[in-house]
């Protein structure tokens, strides 16, 4: 229902009275006060200027690869010039007009370029361009659903799945390859380890080889040493005599036990005359 004629009109905000005098259009009364002359002024329509939302009957097209689908939307549009969205065509044509265009975008459209951003985008320069005489001004579009043929539907599911399975065996792989890498280089690094243990520990046994023998040479120094000053003293030739006798028993001792077959001097027992030679030698040296 509209207005009826007070004379003094108050019109709220976001809206837009069209007045017709005498059944014919008068003017537009804005938000705020407006004065209107009593019996040949009626206000005919009354025209929200707020965003509207309307719904689009749910509909089939074809894509250009033969793909039946079932789709539907809402629209939202604002009226820019009330004058023209009700004086002019029958507001009810943009609800046909987003049809048809939905219906036009999706035939230049395949199931495998499906974009829903990009279709919205289309419709709506579409409807700008067609509601522009119209006074209306077409927001944006927004698909509510869309239906497939089941098996079309099941053909996504299946390329979905394969797509997921594939990067599953990626990731799989991926960690496989990490892991390997990793052993591989735990055993790298294990080996330069043992390697540098080793030279370490060879290094250690040949320092401690070169100390043992310094210790053996200085200690058999020493002795030699010891030896040659018990030489210089005064019964030291006859611990020398005594201690070439006992080798000299020892030697034949260790050759009876190892072999039955002996060479012996020809003067074996004389003990006396192999002392006297050994210290003749010994004299020689010194």
């Amino acid at each position: 229902s509209t207005p009826i004629n007070t004379v003094i009109m108050f019109v709220p905000q976001q809206e837009a009275w069209i007045v017709e005098r005498m059944g014919k259009f008068h003017r537009i009364l804005e938000p705020g006060l407006n004065v209107l002359l009593p019996i040949v002024d009626r206000v005919k329509y009354v025209q929200s200027l707020k965003e509207i939302a309307i719904d689009v009957p749910k509909q089939s097209a074809i894509t250009s690869d033969n793909v039946t689908l079932s789709i539907d939307g809402v629209l939202y549009l604002r009226i820019l010039n009330p004058y023209h969205a009700r004086m002019g065509e029958d507001p009810e044509a943009i609800t046909q007009l987003a049809q048809t265009t939905m219906r036009s975008e999706l035939g230049k459209m395949s199931d495998k370029i499906f974009r829903e951003r990009s279709l919205n985008i289309s419709i709506v320069d579409s409807i700008n361009k067609a509601s522009e005489a119209w006074g209306i001004s077409c927001l944006r579009y927004e698909i509510r659903d869309i239906k497939l043929p089941s098996r079309v539907h099941e053909a996504m599911q299946m390329q979905v799945e394969a797509e997921r399975r594939k990067r599953a065996a990626i990731l799989e792989s991926e960690g496989v390859r990490a892991a390997e890498i990793n052993v591989a280089e735990g055993k790298r690094q294990s080996r330069i380890l043992a390697s540098e243990a080793q030279k370490q520990e060879e290094i250690n046994r040949a320092n401690g080889e070169a100390a043992a023998l310094i210790a053996v040479a200085d200690a058999r120094a020493k002795g030699l040493r010891v030896v040659a000053e018990s030489l210089l003293s005064k019964h030291g030739r006859d611990a020398a005599s005594l201690a070439v006798a006992e080798k000299y028993v020892n030697a034949f001792e260790n050759l009876a036990k190892e072999n039955n077959t002996l060479i012996v001097p020809s003067n074996a027992a004389d003990i006396s005359a192999m002392v006297g030679q050994a210290m003749q030698i010994y004299k020689s040296l010194s």
